[in-house]
């Protein structure tokens, strides 16, 4: 292992997504990951695009976004440091739900979706592990949806 995949193992190692993780399924996440920065204002994901990678926030800012008709853009969720953003590429279609753009200077760790599916194929027991500790985010992320619909609409259900 190269001394640059050994760092980022342990930094991803640390990372409550992926803290206890099996070792050798750790290495096959860092094999996947790569350092990336986004200027502020820059748009990181687009609704409707191939959801092919996610992020694990390590500094700076990222609001996550809807259109609405008549209302515009709606922010409905600011990731900060630690923060996973993108769960879109394991579930198919394999399309964003939403935009995503960074309110300032951001450092992520970016991980390829097509080459995590593809060691998934693999090895199902290191699939199975990413699943585990997605499906929890998904459903985290799905009840603060459902927590803004209500916020949104739920006073005109009481009309």
């Amino acid at each position: 292992m190269s001394p640059k995949s050994k760092d980022l193992t342990e930094v991803i190692g640390r990372h409550p997504l992926f803290a206890g993780l099996d070792p050798t399924h750790l290495e096959l996440v860092a094999g996947c990951a790569s350092n990336v920065r986004f200027a502020a204002g820059q748009q990181i994901l687009q609704e409707g695009k191939v959801a092919n990678t996610f992020y694990l926030i390590r500094y700076g800012r990222v609001s996550v976004d809807v259109y609405s008709p008549g209302r515009g853009r709606v922010t409905i969720q600011t990731l900060h440091k630690g923060d996973v953003l993108g769960w879109s590429w394991i579930v198919e279609p394999y399309r964003w739900h939403h935009d995503a753009r960074a309110l300032e200077l951001t450092r992520a760790l970016a991980f390829e979706a097509s080459c995590l599916r593809k060691k998934s194929d693999d090895d199902p027991a290191f699939g199975y592990a990413l699943i585990r500790r997605f499906a929890p985010l998904i459903a985290q992320r799905l009840e603060r949806a459902e927590l803004q619909l209500l916020d949104v609409y739920g006073h005109v259900a009481q009309v």
